[in-house]
């Protein structure tokens, strides 16, 4: 059984134009919206909510 990924916008993209896509789960994926098909970064779900709690408090 294959699952669909699905992405959204990261709330912390603004209205730049410049944007950063997220596809949460266990592991978290993490693209840039100009260069979809470029690549991705994959991160422990763990390891992106330390982030954004990073991101939040600073």
């Amino acid at each position: 059984m294959t699952s669909e990924i699905t992405w959204h916008k990261s709330s912390y993209s603004g209205n730049q134009g410049h944007c950063v896509e997220v596809s949460e789960g266990p592991t978290t994926g993490i693209r840039d919206t100009r260069h979809r098909g470029l690549a991705e970064l994959s991160v422990p779900a763990s390891e992106w909510t330390a982030l954004l709690t990073a991101l939040r408090t600073n």
